[in-house]
């Protein structure tokens, strides 16, 4: 049995997103307690868990790469499996997202959302790896930092993507949303437009 973290009630009329970390940080990371925190008290109930690899990490401390990509959607289609009840939002923070992005074939799977897409590694645009976005059939959003390094607001508005596929970018936002201090743009501003775009999204997904 996988272990979990939840916030919000038990019972918030199917309004559950399963959300899954990044790949150098777990689900008790600030970045997804933050976001966890912020979504529940726009009405979402929030499901955290952990890939293989980082459970690993909190048993002997050594940090270690991601499994493969096979591994890694075992590893959410388990925890679908045990915790789905009825439809459900799916998604994740950079490669968490990106992982739930492949999923959207599951019948129990309403929507998608990716905070921060990995379209690419940082100055590796031709290790594309968002080419499933153009064929996308289920609500997907993405919430990207407009100066993100692994897919700019450039890259990403020029991509070609499935009419299922919704942008919105955070100003001068990077890969975890973050603007400069010199923009005007705050972090907590930028964390809270995502957390509101996303419940909306979300609840839309649900109706």
């Amino acid at each position: 049995m996988t272990d979990v973290l939840i916030n919000g009630p038990d019972n918030d009329q199917g309004m559950t997103f399963i959300f899954a970390h990044g790949a150098g940080a777990g689900m008790d990371h600030e970045f997804m307690e933050d976001m966890a925190s912020r979504l529940s008290t726009l009405g979402i109930r929030v499901l955290r868990f952990n890939f293989p690899y980082m459970e690993k990490r909190k048993i002997d401390g050594k940090r270690r790469p991601p499994d493969r990509a096979p591994k890694l959607l075992d590893a959410f289609n388990a925890v679908l499996d045990q915790y789905a009840d009825g439809n459900v939002v799916i998604g994740g923070k950079s490669m968490g997202g990106r992982m739930a992005s492949h999923l959207t074939e599951r019948q129990d799977v309403a929507a998608v959302a990716c905070l921060g897409f990995p379209l690419h590694p940082p100055g590796k645009p031709e290790k594309d790896k968002g080419e499933h976005l153009s064929s996308i059939n289920k609500p997907l959003l993405i919430l990207q930092g407009e100066r993100d390094t692994f897919g700019n607001r450039q890259e990403l508005t020029d991509y070609p993507l499935s009419p299922s596929v919704f942008l919105h970018f955070l100003p001068d936002g990077d890969h975890s949303f973050k603007p400069r201090k010199a923009s005007g743009f705050s972090d907590s501003d930028n964390r809270q437009q995502a957390a509101e775009k996303l419940a909306e999204f979300i609840k839309k997904a649900m109706l």
